[in-house]
């Protein structure tokens, strides 16, 4: 089969509204989101990342949702070079350890997933460690706003590591969502 040359494929990669798109500015070595990854904040990492992604209509490279063209399809140059994109800009949001054993991975949905098999779920003993922290903080010296910022972040931090499950049925009639939220702040304030 003859290379294809850039004058071959669709004009859809020429269309801001196509997952196939690249705008000029988007370079390899873009940093998506302020922090890199280090192992610890999967959750606010991992949203930092979605909202970008979609943002810049390549979510789907992440999520599944955008599906491998066949190698002989027309659309596959184009998937391939937005794929390999995605994975840069995921490698360049990883601190390097991380980076290096994703190295080798073809799809950016295969270091997504990856990524949130080893960082994506609640290790109990991180749960209790902020709780305990919650429990036993004071004020001090603080600033009232010193020390409610510091109470957020541990907050944070529980929410990172245990999210509140949420209803994904879109049809949902029972509230749940701000049910559990509900408590959830009475949790805090207490």
């Amino acid at each position: 089969m003859a290379q294809q040359n850039n004058q071959d494929l669709p004009q859809n990669n020429h269309d801001p509204s196509s997952i196939y798109y690249i705008h000029p500015s988007d370079s390899f070595t873009t940093q998506l989101v302020s922090v890199k990854f280090n192992g610890v904040g999967f959750h606010n990492w991992k949203r930092s990342m979605m909202l970008t992604l979609s943002a810049k209509n390549k979510l789907g490279f992440i999520d599944g949702s955008i599906h491998v063209p066949a190698p002989n399809a027309v659309e596959y140059r184009l998937w391939e070079r937005c794929n390999y994109l995605v994975i840069s800009w995921l490698m360049f949001t990883l601190e390097e350890s991380i980076a290096k054993s994703v190295l080798f991975m073809r799809m950016a949905r295969e270091i997504w997933l990856d990524l949130e098999e080893r960082f994506g779920y609640a290790l109990i003993a991180q749960v209790y460690s902020l709780e305990q922290q919650l429990a036993e903080i004071t004020q001090g010296q603080d600033s009232v706003s010193e020390f409610f910022t510091k109470i957020k972040i541990l907050w944070g931090g529980v929410n990172d590591a245990s999210p509140l499950p949420h209803c994904t049925c879109n049809a949902c009639t029972c509230n749940l969502t701000q049910r559990l939220q509900q408590k959830q702040q009475e949790h805090m304030v207490l």
